[in-house]
Parts: structure tokens; C-alpha cells; sequence
């Protein structure tokens, strides 16, 4: 069972509910050493007496004030604790509010709140009633040797302590260069807008978690484990003279990032959404004809290749050769009817003849 790190009561009105302080969040960064590169040796720091430079023990040290340059008042923890005996030991809630009212940029840092001992009912009682109201407790608490201003959030059978900042610890984003809704420096396109909820809703699933890690803290470990394999765990790595940095300059064509970020090439519905840039686009291509009326266009002969057929009869006529190829012409009729007959008088004669020889 986890050590709790503060113990006190929600004061709730007249109802006191005693609970234990958990800390919820686990921070796993990356533990680097300080070492000295001459030897590799690991580098310690000493709490020394800034009066005569000897090293002092944590059983000598206290804490104090300086009230003025080279004065100090001495206050100990019994002396933090009765400034405000009240204030140090309870969570006094002063509000209710709807939770989309607190920005996000107000929450801090989490705790759980669980029930002290003979807590249970009125701890229920409470998230219970947070749950059913849809409201966050706005409170107050003093930790270690501040006051914080609190958020008592229920998340599921748990009643969640998350420290809020002050109005005068926000920074006002009043001096920072932030583009407005009608700066036509910034003017967004109604294509640009349907492009990019495109890629929103193409990117958009449910809130898990679970599915989230810290990728680049892995690759640091895989990279410690390579460099402990191929023994240069005393390689300092320098970086490359071909090395350049990411260009961060302006977005030349917002357009074209996202039809990349969309995977696929730039659809006609998606180009006739935008009137203003027609002129710079090709005219639409020619609608192709139906399949029956080509097989009609392809059985008529062309208009030009009877011309030409004319033209030739023409130049045959002017050179007198026209009469002879007429005769010609004339005689091999009557002979191709005849053969004509032949081929199909053939049959009927074959019987007679066999009869005959018979």
C-alpha cells in the first residue's frame, strides 16, 4: 500500500470528511548522471557552510526568512503548521462550478483522495453528489508551505484532488504575435478548412490511453543498450558538420501538405468547391460519346476519303483513259454474270453427266 504523503479533512459545510493524499502521478524520465569527461567519474554536490566553507549534515540544517539582505527568521515545521493549524490540514471547499468553465490552462498537478478512517459514508456522500450534479469543487489546501487553489473532480469511485494555478500565475498571451480571425495574412480558404476536417475526422477515434507511450525515451534506451554492446560507453558522439537542422520557414503550399497528409491526390468535388481559384485551373476535359455512337462513327466511311476517290475519277477523265477503263468495265459485267451462272449452274449438270456415264 502506497505511503500517503498528507492527511486532513474535506471540510464540506459542517461535514468533515477525513482523507488520505496519494500522489497519482509517476513521472518516468530518463535519471542522467552528471560526469566529469576528463575521467567518466560521477560529479557530487556538497551543502557546505557559505561562512567557512565546511560541509554541513542534514541534522544541522533549518530552514529560514531572509527578511533583510544577510537576516534571517528561523521557521521550523511546527511553526509553518500553527501560522494556520486549520488551513494546513484541511481541504476547505468554497465553490461548485460546471467543469467546462475551468480551463485547462488552470489545472496543475493530480492527487487521489481516499477516506480516512470512519470516512467512507460521507466520502461517498460526497462523489456521489459531484457525480449526480455534474459540478467540480473549487477548494483550497496548503502543501508543504503554499496554498493551492483545488479541483475536486470524481473520476469514477475516486475523488481527485488536481491543483489549480492562480489568475496572476497565468501569463497574458496579450504580447505574443497570434494572427486574428479577420487578418488577411492568415485568411483561411473554404478549401483549406474542408481539407483539413477532412484530415480531422480521418485522424479522430476514441481516447485510449493505454495506446500512448514515450516513444523517444525507448529509443534512448535502445540506444544506450547498442552503445553497452559495441563497448563505446565511453564514446562521446559529436555531432555531423553535414547535420542540418529542420527548416521551420513558412508553408509555401498549405494546400499541397494536406492533400499529402491525406494520402491521395486532389479530387474534381473538392477542386469545383472553390471558386475563387477557377482561373488558375485547366478547362474541364470533353465528355466522351457513348460507345453505340463511335461503332457508328467507325462503320461510316470518312467524308474525306470519298473526295479523294473523286478527285482521282476527275484527273483519270481529263486524261482521255476514262472511255477504255469504261469499256472495260462494261465487259467484265456480262462475263462475271456468266461466271456467275456457271458457279451456280454446276450443281444441277453433275447429275446429268453421272447418269451418262453410268
Amino acid at each position: 500500500m502506497p505511503r500517503s504523503m498528507w492527511k486532513g479533512a474535506i471540510s464540506f459545510g459542517l461535514v468533515h470528511i477525513p482523507v488520505d493524499m496519494y500522489t497519482a502521478v509517476d513521472n518516468k524520465g530518463l535519471d542522467l548522471t552528471m560526469l566529469d569527461r576528463r575521467d567518466f567519474s560521477p560529479v557530487g554536490f556538497k551543502r557546505y557552510n557559505k561562512g567557512n566553507g565546511k560541509e554541513v549534515s542534514w541534522d544541522d540544517i533549518v530552514k529560514g526568512y531572509e527578511y533583510s539582505s544577510g537576516e534571517y527568521v528561523v521557521l521550523s515545521d511546527e511553526d509553518l503548521r500553527r501560522a494556520n493549524p486549520e488551513a494546513t490540514q484541511t481541504i476547505d471547499i468554497l465553490a461548485f462550478v460546471d467543469a467546462e468553465d475551468v480551463s485547462l490552462l488552470y489545472f496543475e498537478q493530480p492527487y487521489y483522495l481516499a477516506p480516512g478512517k470512519g470516512g467512507d459514508k460521507v466520502y461517498a456522500l460526497l462523489r456521489e453528489t459531484l457525480r449526480k450534479a455534474g459540478k467540480i469543487g473549487i477548494a483550497r489546501v496548503v502543501i508543504r508551505v503554499k496554498q493551492h487553489l483545488a479541483a475536486l473532480v470524481c473520476v469514477g469511485d475516486v475523488i481527485v484532488m488536481n491543483t489549480l494555478r492562480y489568475a496572476d500565475e497565468i501569463r497574458d498571451a496579450g504580447d505574443l504575435k497570434i494572427p486574428t480571425a479577420d487578418d488577411k495574412k492568415a485568411a483561411i480558404t473554404d478549401k483549406e478548412l474542408k481539407m483539413a476536417m477532412a484530415l480531422v475526422q480521418g485522424m479522430a477515434e476514441d481516447w485510449d490511453p493505454e495506446q500512448y507511450h514515450d516513444t523517444y525515451r525507448e529509443d534512448v534506451m535502445a540506444l544506450i543498450e547498442k552503445k553497452v554492446k559495441a563497448h563505446q560507453t565511453k564514446t562521446i558522439t559529436m555531432p555531423e558538420a553535414s547535420e542540418t537542422k529542420r527548416e521551420t520557414g513558412k508553408v509555401i503550399d498549405l494546400v499541397s501538405l494536406l492533400q499529402a497528409s491525406l494520402g491521395k491526390k486532389p479530387s474534381k468535388a473538392t477542386a469545383d468547391d472553390d471558386d475563387d481559384d477557377d482561373d488558375d485551373e485547366p478547362p474541364p476535359p470533353k465528355k466522351r460519346k457513348p460507345a453505340a455512337e463511335e461503332d457508328d462513327e467507325e462503320e461510316t466511311p470518312p467524308p474525306r476519303a470519298r473526295k479523294t476517290a473523286a478527285r482521282g475519277t476527275d484527273r483519270v477523265a481529263a486524261s482521255g483513259a476514262a472511255p477504255k477503263r469504261a469499256g472495260t468495265r462494261a465487259a467484265a459485267k456480262p462475263a462475271a454474270k456468266k461466271a456467275a451462272a456457271k458457279s451456280t449452274g454446276a450443281p444441277s449438270t453433275a447429275p446429268a453427266r453421272r447418269r451418262k456415264a453410268a
